[in-house]
């Protein structure tokens, strides 16, 4: 199923200048002005998304893919650094087909006079800002929230930092592998001797840009009952801190500090990765006791569900060693598939630990058509995630993949009422 022929489950472009370039260039493809509009619930919703790199341009990814205009505001000459990260193919980041997707894009130095005049003739159009300067860079530029505000009453202004706007840290550079190491998800992960683990991918930030997308919503539905706009203030090193459960809380109590366990838990067990006979590994978790019991009898050992230990997710996890012998040991000597089957047979909990290439090719992966294919003028057709979840009547959907730097800049400042000379006007300026 492709993206833009989603079922009830889920329900490119342009003719603007590339910036930079002596003038305006047509990009083959169909216009995201011309194309299908979104039909999700946030449709109507206009968003100008001027964050870099993860969380805040991933938020308004997230809520493009329900429908939303979001249009992407970049510097003429520093284009969002997603753009250049990880792999590329003939030159173009594979990494912005994904963050850039559902997006229009269009370039403007809000440092310049005409770049912030025309930011607020924009602000005065728009439902959502978001982004993600440090504390201050705005109102350097006379764009603060007074400003922001005054072009638009209604505006909701989404500020996305590291620390947030306030403390002793608000105006120190970070990412979100500070957040991972600040929020004690890296001093937890790794094993027991080794040292503290930071995650190979952007995890604060995509826990921040959910967390966010959320924080739109609700404002939203403030401005629904106020009538009246404001500003949501999101330190990337909070949403992660809450994903990590109750730690403060086991602290603050008990002065309880989880240790580095590994792949094991401190909560229950069995809980480990183990290796097949053909040298497949296998995830195992029992965090149901009757799950725990149903393993240990599928693997031989039933006798030890009638140990006094056995019968909490702790006592199992104060015994783990003994516990990860049975059930390594048996799938030891099995082949994957053999694993796989019989575990499903009993009703028990195991998966493959996947790469990509499993992810792709996987039968229940496609039946979600959690990976699915788009059409982009750039590249061809081209398989990525899908929205994240399925609604029945108003579905969510990818209608083009992320888009060349500037490519909408004159459509969406023609559609604003800026003429062909004020349009020229700006580009003389450097503003666009």
């Amino acid at each position: 199923m492709s993206a833009t022929g989603a079922g009830p489950a889920r329900a490119g472009a342009g003719t603007g200048p590339i910036a930079g370039g002596p003038g305006p260039e047509p990009w083959p493809g169909p216009t995201p002005a011309n194309a299908r509009p979104g039909q999700g619930p946030l449709r109507g919703l206009r968003v100008l998304d001027l964050a870099t790199l993860f969380a805040g341009p991933l938020a308004a990814t997230l809520l493009g893919d329900f429908g939303a205009e979001v249009v992407k505001v970049e510097h003429p000459t520093r284009p969002d650094p997603s753009r250049g990260h990880g792999p590329a193919k003939d030159g173009i980041g594979l990494w912005w087909k994904l963050l850039g997707r559902n997006k229009r894009t269009m370039t403007l130095d809000l440092s310049a006079p005409g770049g912030r005049d025309t930011l607020l003739r924009l602000v005065a159009t728009a439902d959502v800002v978001i982004e993600n300067f440090r504390p201050g860079t705005l109102e350097r530029w006379g764009l603060g929230w007074p400003e922001l505000s005054a072009a638009n009453p209604r505006l909701i202004l989404t500020r996305v930092t590291a620390f947030g706007q306030e403390g002793p840290y608000a105006h120190r550079p970070g990412f979100g592998t500070l957040a991972e190491a600040m929020s004690g998800f890296a001093a937890i992960t790794g094993e027991p001797e080794g040292s503290p683990t930071l995650p190979p991918f952007g995890l604060a930030d995509s826990i921040a840009a959910l967390t966010t997308a959320y924080a739109v919503m609700a404002a939203l539905a403030g401005r629904d009952r106020t009538g009246h706009g404001q500003v949501v203030d999101l330190a990337i090193i909070e949403p992660i801190l809450t994903v990590l459960g109750p730690h403060p809380l086991w602290y603050d109590q008990l002065g309880y500090v989880q240790p580095r366990t590994g792949n094991r838990s401190t909560n229950n067990a069995p809980r480990n990765t183990y290796r097949s006979l053909d040298g497949r590994w296998l995830a195992v978790s029992t965090s149901a006791q009757s799950i725990a019991e149903r393993v240990m009898r599928l693997v031989g050992r039933p006798e030890l569900i009638s140990e006094p230990w056995f019968a909490s997710g702790s006592g199992r996890a104060g015994h783990a060693d003994v516990l990860d012998e049975a059930v390594g040991g048996w799938i030891a000597r099995h082949k994957a598939d053999e694993v796989t089957a019989a575990f499903e047979e009993a009703e028990a909990a195991v998966a493959l630990v996947y790469d990509v290439r499993d992810v792709m090719a996987d039968p229940q992966y496609a039946a979600l058509d959690t990976i699915t294919e788009v059409a982009d003028p750039e590249l061809g057709p081209i398989r990525m995630q899908n929205v994240l979840f399925r609604l029945s009547q108003t579905p969510g959907s990818i209608r083009w993949a992320g888009r060349p730097h500037g490519a909408d800049t004159d459509a969406v400042l023609t559609e604003l009422g800026l003429s062909p000379a004020e349009i020229t006007a700006l580009r003389t300026e450097g503003a666009l």
